[in-house]
C-alpha cells in the first residue's frame, strides 16, 4: 500500500526528498473550465472576450502563466523548479471557456502542482473579469490530464 509522500513517520508534514533522484524530462497537462450563464456567454462572445478591464482571455493566459511561476510559494510542500515552458490556451466552447495548462521541466520532480496552479488561477481571472456581469459563473473539472517522466505516467 502506498504511503502520502508528504508526511513524516511521526504524521508531520515534509518536504520529500528529491535529492536522490534522477534528473528527467517532465511534462504535465491539466485543464479546467468556466462556465456561464448563457446570455453572459452570448455578451461575452459577442464583445469578442473583451471587457472594461481589457482581453478577458489574455489576461488570464497571463495570471496562468505568472501562477505556474509562483507555485512553490502558493503550495508549501512543492519544490521551487526551474522552468522550460509554460503554455496556457483558453477556447470559448459551449456556454464556457475551456482551459488547459502545459508545463515542462527537466528535474527530479514533477510538474503537476503547476500545471493545476496554472489552471486554476486562469479560472479564477476569468470570474474576476466578469463577475460584474454574473455571479453565476461556475469553475469546474480541474484536472490532471496527462504527466510523463519520472517513475510513472499517467493520461486520463
Amino acid at each position: 500500500m502506498s504511503k502520502l509522500s508528504h508526511l513524516d513517520d511521526a504524521g508531520n508534514a515534509a518536504m520529500v526528498d528529491v535529492s536522490k533522484k534522477k534528473i528527467t524530462a517532465r511534462t504535465a497537462i491539466a485543464s479546467g473550465k468556466v462556465v456561464f450563464p448563457s446570455a453572459v456567454f452570448e455578451e461575452l462572445s459577442a464583445q469578442d472576450f473583451l471587457g472594461k478591464k481589457g482581453s478577458i482571455i489574455q489576461t488570464a493566459v497571463i495570471a496562468g502563466i505568472q501562477a505556474v511561476k509562483k507555485t512553490s510559494e502558493l503550495i508549501p510542500l512543492c519544490h521551487q523548479l526551474s522552468l522550460s515552458k509554460v503554455k496556457v490556451d483558453i477556447v470559448p466552447s459551449d456556454n464556457c471557456l475551456l482551459i488547459t495548462c502545459t508545463v515542462k521541466c527537466n528535474e527530479r520532480t514533477g510538474v503537476e502542482m503547476e500545471a493545476l496552479t496554472g489552471v486554476s488561477v486562469s479560472a479564477l481571472t476569468i470570474y474576476d473579469m466578469c463577475k460584474a456581469l454574473s455571479h453565476d459563473i461556475v469553475i469546474g473539472e480541474i484536472k490532471l490530464n496527462e504527466k510523463t517522466g519520472g517513475k510513472s505516467d499517467y493520461r486520463s
